[in-house]
């Protein structure tokens, strides 16, 4: 079993409920060093959590165990109380005296976080492809659950070809996606990338063709016309257009088509319901992928270059 995986992951599953069985089964646990999930009961003045560990036993989790820090961090209360009523991870260090005909379980979240952090994040490498889940949403970008409640920034730039106000035009809260490791910084911090999973420009045209009429969302309205995205890595132009704005939903006549020069030439039809946008991006095969070297968004034969370098530096160029 995966071990590492976003918070919350964990808590259903067979082997984890198995080892929250009994007090015997939480022992052995213990000494196998396992991660473990569990639902935080509450959290007292002193921000000392309770998890509720199945039948018969609770874990007692001090402030101190409740968070592994990164470097120049600042400890956040949220860190214990925004966990409350939710599935944490987490070790059991050791056996406390019972109470109330419960045993209790000294459990560290903690020491999870350093665990995933130092036999999986460290390892990751640029390029590398992985499962995480949203879980804040800010103008500049999307925090990700890479791993044990252990966080990563996807950057709003990086969710897409296509330029966006916010990530909640991509993702919602709670969504679990596939993202690359773009770099990490001298602090050690992840940050992802998920245009490059989203497609090429030839294999999102080839969900379109010339005479089309199909919907869209206005990305942005320019003096010498309007971009219309297709798709999250495709966008077209269409001439001004009077009374239309960012983010309305209209429905376009795709005129022509030339990938030499990267370019989908629009007539907008009129403006349409939001709930008659394509719902979903197409998935391409490369999500599958476990790693990335290099990935090219730009046709064979156009002068423009647009593409990705995993080689740790975030401004690397094709």
């Amino acid at each position: 079993m995966n071990e590492y995986l976003p918070e919350g992951t964990l808590c259903d599953t067979k082997e984890n409920r198995a080892a929250l069985a009994s007090a015997e089964t939480l022992r052995a646990a213990m000494r196998a060093g396992r991660i473990l999930e569990a639902p935080v009961l509450s959290a007292d003045s002193a921000l000392t959590a309770e998890l509720a560990l199945g039948e018969g036993a609770v874990g007692v989790m001090p402030v101190g165990e409740s968070v592994l820090l990164q470097p120049g961090e600042k400890f956040k209360e949220i860190a214990v109380i925004g966990r409350v009523g939710k599935p944490a991870v987490f070790r059991v260090l050791g056996e406390l005296s019972p109470a109330g005909g419960k045993a209790r379980f000294l459990v560290s979240r903690r020491a999870a976080q350093l665990a995933c952090k130092e036999a999986y994040l460290d390892r990751l490498r640029p390029g590398d492809v992985i499962d995480c889940a949203a879980t804040h949403l800010e103008q500049y970008g999307a925090f990700c659950d890479v791993g044990c409640g252990c966080f990563a920034l996807l950057p709003v730039d990086c969710l897409s070809v296509s330029r966006i106000p916010h990530p909640s035009e991509r993702l919602a809260v709670g969504e679990t996606v596939r993202a690359a490791l773009k770099y990490r910084d001298r602090f050690g911090r992840l940050f992802l990338t998920r245009r490059e999973l989203c497609g090429t420009w030839e294999e999102n045209a080839a969900f379109f063709s010339v005479g089309q009429t199909v919907t869209g969302t206005v990305r942005s309205a320019e003096p010498y016309g309007i971009f219309v995205e297709l798709a999250p890595n495709l966008a077209g132009l269409a001439e001004p257009t009077e009374g239309i704005r960012p983010g309305d939903a209209v429905s376009v006549y795709i005129k022509s088509m030339l990938p030499e020069k990267m370019k989908i030439k629009l007539v907008i039809i009129g403006t349409c319901r939001r709930e008659a946008v394509r719902a979903s991006a197409p998935r391409f095969p490369i999500e599958d992928e476990a790693h990335i070297e290099r990935w090219i968004y730009s046709p064979p034969g156009c002068a423009r270059r647009i593409g990705t370098v995993f080689n740790g530096d975030p401004d690397a160029a094709v």
